[in-house]
C-alpha cells in the first residue's frame, strides 16, 4: 500500500531541524531542575541499618523479612538466597544493581542474580515521612515545585538570581541536612532534558546541560532514556534500526509517521531535538486516590475468605485515612481485581453524596464486588475513590444550603 504524507509533514520536518530558533527566548532562558533522590527507599533503610552500607540490599520483602536482633545487639538479616514467592523488587542499592537487580523485577529472578543480597521489608510510612522532609527542604530554596512522586520533583529556577550550580548545591545541601540522604540534580531549559540529566551523574550528582550538550551528552543515549518512550515504542524503534536519540533525531519524518502516526511521530522528533515547553505545574487536583495490594500467593474466594475480608477492610481503612489526611471526599467508589490468569476487572459505583469514611467506602466497594463473578483465584485487590472534591468546599456548600433553608423558613 502506498503511503502518502499529509500536507504539513515537510513543514514539520523543516521546523524540528531548527531547534534553537524554534524556541522563544523565554523558553530558551528557562532553568528547570529535576531533583531525584538516590535509591530512595534503600537509602532510607541504610539510615536505619548503617551496617549494610556498601552491601547489595533489596527492598521488597514482607514483614517476615525484618531483621532479628540478638541479645548482644547485633542484627541478623534475611538473604535473597532460596527466596520462593511472587514478590517484586521495590528498589535496590547501587551495589545490588551491579548484579542486574532493579525495581519491578521478580524477587525470584533477583535471588538468582544476587543470592547473597540482603532482603528488607517495605516501610512506606517511613518513606512518606522522609519524602515530606525532602520536599520541604527544597521548598526552602524555592517554592516553585512540581511534585512528581515520592522521590522526585521539578523545580523552576528561572527567576532566582543565583547561578545554576550554586542553586543545585544549595538544594542538595538542604536535602542532606533535612534527611541525611543524597539526591541528584539535573538542570536544563526544560523538564524533558532535566529528567534525563539527573540520571547522568548518579548518585549524588549535579548535571548542568549547556548549549551543545544535546549533541554531546543526550544524543548518544538509548532512546529508552526518554521519559514517554515505553517498551512497545522502544521495540518498534529498534525494528526501524533506531537505537539512540541521535538516530531518532535524524530519522525521516515519513518513516516515523508511518510507524507511529502523525501526532506521536511529531512528539518523537521534538523530544529527540530536546524540545519541551511544558511548564512546572505547582498545583494539581488528584483525579482519584486508591490503595491496592498484590498477594504473596493467589487467594481462593472460598478457602481464603477470612483473609480476603481482612485485607479488603484494611485497604478501605487506609484509603479513608489517605482521603482525610489530604482533605478530600469522593462520590465514586471503585474496586480493582486481578485474577490468577492476569485478567484485570474494575467496577465503579456513583453515590448521591461525597464520602471519606471507612464504613461508606467499604459498603460501596462491597457492592462493586458483588457485580464481578469471583470464579478464579485473586492475585491483586484494590479500592479507589474518584470524583473528588475538597472536604472544606463540601462543608461550605452544606452550610450555605442550611442558610438558604433557614431564610426560606
Amino acid at each position: 500500500m502506498e503511503f502518502t504524507l499529509p500536507p504539513d509533514a515537510p513543514r514539520f520536518a523543516a521546523r524540528v531541524a531548527a531547534t534553537p530558533e524554534l524556541q522563544p527566548s523565554s523558553a530558551r532562558n528557562r532553568r528547570i531542575a529535576h531533583v531525584d533522590m538516590d535509591a530512595f527507599y534503600a537509602s532510607v533503610e541504610l539510615l536505619r541499618y548503617p551496617e549494610l552500607r556498601g552491601l547489595p540490599v533489596v527492598i521488597g520483602g514482607g514483614r517476615d523479612a525484618a531483621p532479628t536482633q540478638l541479645d548482644d545487639g547485633t542484627r541478623v538479616f534475611s538473604r535473597l538466597q532460596g527466596y520462593i514467592g511472587r514478590g517484586v523488587v521495590t528498589t535496590s542499592t547501587y551495589e545490588a544493581r551491579a548484579f542486574g537487580v532493579f525495581s519491578a523485577m521478580g524477587m525470584m529472578k533477583a535471588a538468582a542474580l544476587a543470592p547473597q543480597a540482603i532482603l528488607l521489608p517495605v516501610d512506606f510510612a517511613a518513606y512518606r515521612e522522609c519524602s515530606q522532609r525532602f520536599k520541604a527542604a527544597v521548598a526552602s530554596v524555592t517554592p516553585s515545585i512540581e511534585d512528581r512522586g515520592i522521590d522526585e520533583i521539578y523545580v523552576d529556577l528561572t527567576d532566582l538570581p543565583d547561578d545554576s550550580l550554586v542553586l543545585a548545591s544549595r538544594i542538595k545541601q538542604a536535602v542532606l541536612d533535612a534527611t541525611g540522604l543524597t539526591c541528584s540534580v539535573g538542570i536544563s531549559p526544560n523538564k524533558l532534558l532535566s529528567k534525563i540529566a539527573s540520571e547522568l551523574d548518579k548518585p549524588d550528582g549535579i548535571t548542568l546541560l549547556q548549549p551543545g550538550d544535546l549533541e554531546k551528552r543526550i544524543w548518544p543515549l538509548p532512546v529508552a532514556k526518554v521519559n514517554g518512550i515505553g517498551p512497545k515504542a522502544n521495540a518498534k524503534l529498534l525494528g526501524l534500526g533506531i537505537t539512540t536519540i541521535a538516530q531518532l533525531a535524524q530519522a525521516a519524518p515519513d518513516v516515523l509517521q508511518q510507524a507511529f502516526g502523525l501526532s506521536y511521530a511529531q512528539w518523537l522528533l521534538q523530544v529527540a531535538h530536546g524540545q519541551d515547553d511544558r511548564p512546572v505545574v505547582t498545583y494539581s487536583e488528584p483525579r482519584s486516590i486508591s490503595r491496592e495490594t498484590t498477594f504473596e500467593r493467589d487467594l481462593d474466594v472460598k478457602r481464603d475468605r477470612a483473609e480476603l475480608s481482612r485485607i479488603f477492610l484494611q485497604l478501605c481503612e487506609r484509603l479513608a485515612g489517605d482521603l482525610r489526611r489530604k482533605g478530600y471526599a469522593g462520590r465514586t467508589v471503585g474496586i480493582k481485581l486481578r485474577f490468577d490468569d492476569f485478567r484485570t476487572v474494575t467496577r465503579d459505583l456513583s453515590l448521591d453524596t461525597y464520602v471519606d469514611g471507612v464504613t461508606a467506602i467499604h459498603s460501596a466497594a462491597g457492592q462493586c464486588l458483588k457485580r464481578i463473578p469471583l470464579d478464579r483465584r485473586i492475585r491483586l485487590l484494590g479500592v479507589r475513590v474518584s470524583s473528588l472534591k475538597k472536604t472544606v468546599e463540601i462543608n461550605v456548600n452544606a452550610l450555605e444550603d442550611v442558610g438558604v433553608q433557614l431564610r426560606l423558613c
